[in-house]
């Protein structure tokens, strides 16, 4: 892990069986109020979240962030638009690629880096469904190579 990462608060297991990531961004996120101390706590879930590029500004959307508890009248609403923080140039290349045919923005992880939440974004093309079988019958495959391994190891 790279210097000041810790290990991720919140994984989208789902965006690399659904998509095929070509590349990936790390973007700031601007939080409300206690959202901070729910996601340090791992109250955060990426699964059916996407980002959108609207007016030069990227948002992430669907990005469910319970709230705190002790937060009372300071909490927020959980499933609320949250803009997220990235370059101009890595902006302008975004907005190139995802007006291609079939590329979207996937939000992979969120992690806590230097005191920050950050969340790692793939510029991911939509896989389908023969893509989809491909991939299990390669991982199924993967495991019964491993199964045979260790049982000759013993």
């Amino acid at each position: 892990m790279p210097k000041g990462q810790s290990k991720p608060v919140a994984q989208n297991k789902k965006a690399n069986h659904d998509y095929f990531i070509e590349e990936t961004f790390e973007a700031g996120i601007v939080l409300q109020g206690t959202e901070i101390k729910s996601i340090r706590a791992g109250r955060v879930n990426l699964k059916d979240s996407f980002a959108r590029i609207q007016k030069g500004e990227v948002f992430i959307y669907n990005m469910h962030v319970s709230p705190y508890e002790q937060g009372n009248r300071y909490n927020h609403d959980p499933l609320r638009t949250r803009k997220l923080l990235l370059h101009r140039k890595q902006i302008n290349k975004l907005i190139g690629e995802t007006k291609e045919q079939g590329y979207s923005l996937v939000p992979l992880k969120m992690y806590i880096k230097d005191g920050f939440a950050k969340v790692l974004l793939g510029l991911g093309r939509g896989k389908k469904k023969y893509d989809k079988r491909e991939d299990l019958k390669k991982k199924e495959a993967k495991r019964e190579i491993e199964r045979v391994f260790k049982a000759r190891q013993q």
